[in-house]
């Protein structure tokens, strides 16, 4: 579990699905982030080591990322951050627990590459969409989260290419 709790307000960049493409907009984006996490099918280590000099990040594994590179990648992250509880995985066909019972007040996923946020039971839901190459006719997205001691924000920024 990762624990981020110097503050009360923080600012956390929400990635996915670059699939070995990191456009140089995510980091004006993400300027201000206190913390980056991205959902998996990164597709090379460069890309999570060009988003750490921006902010630190987390990362989950996703489908598309295997090879030596990927084995310390884990498939499921919890993040405490503030005073709240956040659940990361690639996959949301894979989620395994119920994430109001287990005290999550968020969960974020990818795989889809299409944008949601949604409330679920009290729990919000995000899929930033793919910040990569163009699929179907989805966005080019990546997600702002504001936490504010129990309170969440989020937003979808469409990037444009």
């Amino acid at each position: 579990m990762s624990v981020l709790q110097n503050k009360k307000n923080f600012l956390v960049g929400v990635i996915s699905d670059t699939h070995g493409l990191l456009r140089p907009q995510v980091a004006k984006v993400f300027k201000n982030a206190d913390l980056i996490v991205h959902a998996g099918d990164i597709d090379r280590p460069g890309i999570l080591e060009a988003l750490q000099k921006i902010a630190p990040v987390k990362a989950v594994r996703g489908n598309m990322d295997y090879g030596e590179w990927a084995n310390e990648i884990p498939a499921t992250e919890v993040i405490e951050i503030g005073d709240v509880l956040l659940y990361m995985l690639h996959d949301l066909c894979r989620l395994d627990l119920e994430p109001a019972a287990s005290g999550f007040s968020a969960v974020i996923n990818g795989h889809t590459h299409q944008p949601l946020i949604e409330k679920e039971n009290g729990v919000l839901f995000l899929n930033p969409g793919s910040a990569g190459p163009p699929r179907r006719n989805y966005p080019i997205s990546v997600a702002l989260l504001h936490v504010r001691g129990t309170d969440l924000d989020a937003q979808i920024v469409q990037l444009d290419v």
